[in-house]
This record gives C-alpha cells, structure tokens and sequence, in this order.
C-alpha cells in the first residue's frame, strides 16, 4: 500500500496533466500552485499580522486594563480597610474617653454628694443639738420655776398647817428656810 501510494503522488507531481485536474479540481494541478502557494502565504500571512497587531494588543489592552483595575480595586479596598480600622481605632478612642469621663463625672458628683450630704447632716444635728439645748434650757427653767412654785405654796401650806394646828402665825422667813432647806436636799437626791 504504501508503494501504491508513493507511486501515485510521484505521477501526480510529474504528469503535466492530471486525473484530477481534468476532472475539475485545478487545486491538483501543478500549474495553479505557484499562484495557490501564493495566496495561502498572503492569506495567512494577513491572518497572522491581523492577529499580531490588532487583535492580540487589544486582548492584551484588555487584559491589563483588567489588571490595572484589580489591582487598583484591591488598593482602594486595602485603603478602605485601612480608614475603616483607622475610624475603627478612634471610635474605640472616644468612647474610652466617654467612659473614663462618665467615671470621673460619677466620682466627682459621688464626693459632692457626699460632702453634700454631710453638709445637710451636720446642719441638721446643729439644729437638733440647739432645739436639745433649747429644751434642757426649758426644762430647766421649768424645774426651777416649778421649785419655786412648789416652794411658796409648800410656804403657803406650812403656814396653814401651823396656824391651824398651833393656832398662831410663824414668822414667814423662818418657814421660807426651812422649806428650802428641806428642797435642796431633795433636789440633791433626784
């Protein structure tokens, strides 16, 4: 088979007119080749710088313009990240101040209420020591002149009682005495 095959290329190539060719397909024929030859250069050959330089650099245009804009993407996201924890950072930042403020503003009014509180408290036990000094003044005043009440009717009394007992009068200053004297020792005992 393949002697058959040798020798059927090799006639073709030399025959000067071929089976094929008479029969209507001139891409056989030997005198057309130099012009197919040709032509098939010229095709591919426009094919080939089409490719080279219109379509290629245009992929290629493309390709990096998609390269540039992922790149640029990512920057812009690594950028965004970066402000994102930046604000992040000062967010965290004001609200611990916030905080360490809202402390200092509860210590602050804490102590003041506390001093305010012991303001009111020793107002308030000034008052109630003057109202118990007031009173113990009263009470003493009361008691005294409650003594001397007791002492002139206890005079009025002695007085009576001896009249109507002895039927005389004693001398005034001698039941004053004597019902003072008898008082303050039983002022003395209480």
């Amino acid at each position: 088979m393949k002697k058959f095959s040798i020798t059927f290329v090799f006639l073709l190539l030399l025959g000067k007119q071929t089976i094929a060719a008479e029969a209507g397909m001139p891409q056989l024929d030997p005198e057309y080749w130099a012009s197919q030859a040709f032509w098939l250069i010229l095709i591919f050959a426009s094919i080939y710088l089409l490719i080279d330089k219109i379509f290629i650099p245009k992929i290629k245009s493309n390709i990096d313009m998609r390269e540039d804009k992922i790149r640029k993407d990512l920057e812009e996201a690594k950028n965004f990240k970066e402000e994102a924890e930046k604000k992040l950072k000062n967010y965290q930042d004001l609200i611990q101040v916030a905080k360490n403020d809202a402390k200092k503003i509860i210590s602050e009014s804490r102590i003041k209420l506390n001093e305010d509180i012991q303001t009111k408290k020793d107002e308030i036990q000034k008052k109630i020591d003057q109202e118990t000094k007031d009173a113990d003044n009263e009470i003493k005043k009361f008691k005294s002149d409650s003594l001397k009440k007791v002492g002139s009717i206890s005079e009025e009394m002695v007085s009576e009682v001896i009249k109507d007992i002895f039927g005389e009068e004693l001398n005034k200053s001698s039941i004053k005495a004597a019902v003072s004297e008898t008082l303050k020792e039983k002022n003395k005992n209480i």
